[in-house]
């Protein structure tokens, strides 16, 4: 299977073009963003837990991340609310599951074989964000190809200037202008490196996940 896989070009997905499908675990639906390859993927998706919905223990050899957009998701024990970011790395594994129900964002094997950091960070946690030229940012993870933060700005403002980088982004409130396309909430948007101009925030201000990556990055995770 084959989605939004030609990364020289843009994709975009917004809410109205959502297409819920379901997966091969009971009560757990998700909105494939992007992908390459059959159950085992390089995917991007949005991912909906039913109430006492589960998946068995597995592993993810290529690594996991995960933000969490609304409701309780859980692993290993542990209970992650709305606004949690995740990061479980190349080899990792977890049984998730979610017992009131969740929305989370979800990207697969698209980690370098080499990263072994776990990361946990509550970002509606006050002291996660930064103030840096005007724009609240809330730093992720950083690593030699990828910078992956969350970006809070006031009606009007720059949230993100021109980037050489690839850029790619979920709207996670208000709405954010590219060129002369305006993106809601829960929309989702990846440019090509090299192709991105400045990001500004809508109307009513906006807040949104970002990934940028560097040349020497490979959608697949592979090395050259």
């Amino acid at each position: 299977m084959r989605i939004n896989d030609d990364f020289s070009r843009w994709a975009s997905v917004t809410p109205r073009e959502y297409r819920w499908v379901t997966s091969p675990q009971g009560g757990v639906e998700r909105v494939m963003l992007d992908r390459i390859g059959g159950e085992q993927a390089r995917a991007t998706s949005i991912v909906r837990y039913a109430p006492d919905s589960f998946f068995p223990r597995h592993e993810h050899p290529a690594g996991e991340e995960i933000l969490v957009l609304s409701g309780v998701f859980s692993e290993e024990g542990e209970d992650y609310p709305a606004g949690w970011y995740l990061r479980n790395p190349p080899g990792s594994g977890h049984c998730p599951s979610s017992r009131e129900g969740a929305l989370i964002f979800v990207k697969l094997r698209q980690m370098l074989p080499d990263e072994r950091l776990s990361v946990r960070i509550d970002t509606r946690d006050p002291a996660a964000w930064q103030r840096r030229e005007g724009v609240d940012v809330c730093p992720l993870f950083s690593n030699a190809v990828e910078h992956v933060s969350l970006r809070r700005a006031a009606p009007g403002a720059t949230a993100l200037a021109a980037s050489k980088r690839g850029v790619e982004l979920l709207v996670l409130a208000g709405a954010v202008v590219i060129g002369v396309q305006s993106y809601e909430r829960g929309s989702w948007v990846r440019s090509p490196r090299g192709a991105c101009p400045a990001v500004l925030a809508g109307a009513h201000g906006a807040m949104f996940y970002v990934k940028e990556t560097e040349a020497a990055y490979h959608p697949s995770g592979a090395q050259p």
